[in-house]
């Protein structure tokens, strides 16, 4: 749906309408045609979705109290809209929301809302792959996944060495518990989702911390390298 800001005339327009997308980049608003994009139903996608009816139905077997409860502190949950607007989430929505990154880092589902306690920063994450030797290593400036976190480990396949952006491409390749020391070899996760590693092509990985007991995340981090012989 697509999002108004009123003044005395239409300020700034967003999102969809009808056949239309409304949207802005450096250049200011613009307006382009809807583009509807094929459903391969990938493993990933089925997966999202299960979770997401998964935890919509689980919301109908909480208690009245606990539900009244969630709604009850979706003021101390907040967020900035694309207008730099407060928006305030609904109580299923964090419920929702939550509970799916904390099942992502493998923790224990909440019935009862947490108070919001920020996660662990990443800082920096360093990335490096070579066909000889299988590399295909994860780093950060911290010797280890902090406590009462995972690190959340996206990755793209090979991908021409011209590519730039890889944000449609990530999947899913591990979770890393709390005390995973850095370097991390993730060869076989990698393997495991793509196969062998290419020389000369392009990859891509994204980490995330997940908070284990409220379900909040860090900012993501990306990497890239080019694959060595």
């Amino acid at each position: 749906m697509a999002k108004v800001k009123f003044s005395a005339l239409i300020a700034e327009m967003r999102k969809k309408l009808n056949g239309s997308v409304f949207a802005r980049n450096r250049g200011g608003a613009y307006l382009r045609t809807k583009v509807t994009p094929v459903n391969p139903q990938s493993i990933a996608q089925v997966g999202a979705r299960n979770l997401l009816t998964q935890f919509s139905q689980s919301w109908r077997t909480l208690t009245e109290a606990e539900r009244l409860a969630w709604n009850g502190v979706v003021t101390q949950w907040s967020t900035t809209d694309v207008f730099g607007d407060v928006v305030n989430p609904s109580g299923i929505t964090l419920y929702i929301r939550l509970n799916i990154n904390i099942t992502l880092a493998g923790g224990t589902v909440l019935t009862s809302p947490p108070s919001p306690t920020g996660a662990e920063a990443l800082e920096r994450v360093i990335f490096s792959a070579a066909f000889t030797g299988d590399v295909y290593e994860v780093d950060s400036d911290i010797a280890a996944v902090p406590a009462n976190t995972a690190a959340y480990l996206e990755a793209s396949p090979m991908l021409s060495p011209g590519i730039s952006n890889a944000n449609s491409k990530f999947r899913y390749i591990a979770t890393l518990p709390a005390g995973t020391a850095f370097p991390y070899d993730a060869y076989a996760d990698f393997a495991a989702k793509y196969g062998t590693l290419v020389a000369g092509q392009k990859a891509f990985v994204r980490m995330k911390f997940i908070n284990m007991s409220t379900g909040e995340v860090s900012q993501s981090l990306v990497q890239s390298a080019i694959v060595g012989a």
